[in-house]
């Protein structure tokens, strides 16, 4: 059975998946991995999910805020060897639980248009498209969505 442990950037394990994760950006994003990976540091991250089985972390995601109605979602990554099984989806949902749990409205994301299989996630988990904000403005490779997580 699979299990969520929420934790932050400090967790070793989490820590190890976003390398993973910068890897293999650095390759898909090509030049532009610069540009992208001034925005994922992991200082600011104090809301971090990691998905295991047994022992064996199988994927992550974070969320931080982004205004004070308005989470983040960042980092999200499950290794090849895992993926098509559901951990994103997972990871997604407790993610956005937890921002609801702390009274953010909605959650917002970028992810970039060489990242197909994340366009797929979010849009099958109810994301909508967005015109790009913040540092994405006018970035021709970035798409941002955001969903609304508050129960009322």
């Amino acid at each position: 059975m699979i299990q969520l442990k929420r934790t932050n950037s400090d967790d070793k394990t989490f820590q190890l998946l976003v390398k993973e994760l910068d890897k293999e950006l650095a390759v898909r994003d090509g030049n532009e991995h610069t540009f992208y990976a001034q925005y994922n540091k992991l200082d600011q991250i104090r809301h971090a999910v990691v998905a295991y089985l047994g022992e064996t972390p199988l994927g992550c995601g974070a969320i931080k805020e982004y205004s004070p109605e308005v989470m983040e979602v960042k980092r999200m990554y499950v290794p090849l060897e895992h993926r098509s099984q559901g951990i994103a989806s997972l990871v997604l949902k407790e993610l956005e639980n937890w921002a609801n749990e702390l009274c953010y409205k909605k959650c917002i994301l970028e992810t970039g248009k060489k990242q197909p299989e994340a366009i797929r996630l979010y849009e099958k988990s109810g994301y909508k498209r967005i015109p790009n904000y913040g540092q994405y403005a006018g970035v021709e490779n970035s798409v941002c969505y955001e969903k609304v997580v508050s129960i009322e």
